[in-house]
C-alpha cells in the first residue's frame, strides 16, 4: 500500500571499508543503480555521498513513474543494490546505504528535475532577496540552459539563475488542483 504524501527511507547495513579503489562514488554508484531501478520500473532521482559528523551515507532517491512508490520498493532496490555495492566495491571508506523516495515536496536538482516538472507548482528560495524577499510560490513554466521561471500568483513572472537559488520545491497544494 502506498501513500503520495508521504517519504520513505529503507536504511540498508553498514558497510566496513576495504582497499582503497578511489574514483567518483556517485557516478560509479548511479551506473551499479540505474539498471537495477529499470528493471524494477523504478527510476532514479538522485545519488548522493555525504558525510555527517563521522559517519559517511550513501543516499539513493528512487522513483516510481507508473503508481505510487512505498517501502517494499525501497527495501527491493537497497537489497539489490547492496548486493551489487558488495560485488564491485566502488567505496573506498565505511558507509550507510539508504534508499529513499523523493516525497511529494521534492527538490528539483538536475536539470531534468526541473524540465520534467514543467507547469507544476513549486516553492523557491532564493540566496538573496528580492524587494526583501526570498520566499515565492509559483508554476514553474519554463527552465531553459540555466535560467528558471515561475509565474506567481499575481500572474507576474519572476525568472531566476539556477544556482541562485537555496532551494526549488514542487509545492504540495494541500489536495487542490495545480
Amino acid at each position: 500500500m502506498g501513500c503520495k504524501t508521504c517519504s520513505f527511507v529503507y536504511v540498508g547495513v553498514i558497510v566496513l571499508a576495504k582497499e582503497k579503489k578511489g574514483g567518483n562514488a556517485v557516478a560509479a554508484v548511479t551506473a551499479l543503480v540505474r539498471p537495477i531501478c529499470e528493471q524494477m520500473g523504478l527510476s532514479l532521482w538522485d545519488v548522493r555521498f555525504e558525510k555527517e559528523g563521522t559517519l559517511w551515507y550513501l543516499r539513493v532517491v528512487i522513483d516510481k513513474p507508473e503508481g505510487v512508490l512505498d517501502i517494499t520498493d525501497c527495501e527491493n532496490v537497497s537489497r539489490a543494490l547492496s548486493d551489487k555495492l558488495d560485488e564491485v566495491d566502488p567505496i573506498e571508506q565505511s558507509y550507510i546505504l539508504e534508499v529513499s523516495s523523493p516525497g511529494i515536496e521534492r527538490e528539483l536538482l538536475r536539470d531534468w528535475h526541473f524540465e520534467q516538472s514543467i507547469g507544476k507548482m513549486v516553492h523557491v528560495r532564493l540566496i538573496r532577496a528580492i524587494d526583501g524577499v526570498r520566499d515565492f510560490d509559483g508554476q514553474l513554466i519554463s527552465f531553459a540552459g540555466n535560467l528558471v521561471t515561475i509565474q506567481l500568483e499575481d500572474g507576474a513572472n519572476l525568472s531566476f539563475k539556477k544556482n541562485d537559488a537555496s532551494f526549488v520545491k514542487l509545492f504540495d497544494m494541500g489536495g487542490q488542483e495545480e
